[in-house]
């Protein structure tokens, strides 16, 4: 998280700068907008951290090693995949779920899996694809991308299993 951190704080200060020479305001208008995000996703990444560490202390590592550590095999990751396809939430919500599933002993093909269906299955945001883009389009899109999922956790399992993917 270190140099990520950095590499933000060094953006940040950069278009903070250039922002604030250029002397109409924007510095203000942009802190603005940060704080009201800020408040808005504090309490949410809060929350969704508090869940990841619930995850790591209240499941016995033996549970979480048998329905989706490494040795779960494909039952993991069929599992990881349909738990990140119903997964609500944007990924302030399902990457610290997956970090804490990851760091509780949870294998790395199955939170593969489950991040991966997160992001092309997305049955919550369904309705709204739905919507505005009609049945058909939504039907191929979920068609063309279903086998993806399990698919990138056997790979992951295969390749890269005896990674240790600590925080």
């Amino acid at each position: 998280m270190l140099i990520p951190t950095i590499f933000m704080g060094v953006l940040a200060i950069i278009l903070f700068s250039i922002s604030y020479y250029r002397g109409e305001g924007e510095h203000i208008a942009g802190i603005k907008i940060a704080l009201n995000m800020i408040g808005m996703m504090l309490p949410l990444l809060f929350f969704a951290l508090i869940v990841a560490g619930m995850v790591q202390v209240l499941i016995p590592h033996a549970l979480l090693a048998k329905w989706v550590g490494a040795e779960s095999g494909l039952r993991g990751i069929f599992l990881g995949a349909i738990a990140g396809g119903l997964s609500p939430g944007g990924p302030f919500v399902n990457l610290p779920i997956a970090a804490g599933f990851l760091r509780g002993g949870a294998g790395v093909g199955t939170m593969v899996a489950f991040l991966t269906a997160w992001s092309l299955w997305a049955v919550s945001r369904l309705p709204m694809e739905v919507g505005i883009l009609g049945w058909k389009f939504t039907l191929i899109r979920l068609a063309c991308t279903f086998i993806f999922p399990p698919v990138a956790g056997i790979i992951a399992n295969f390749f890269f299993s005896g990674a240790k993917c600590t925080m």
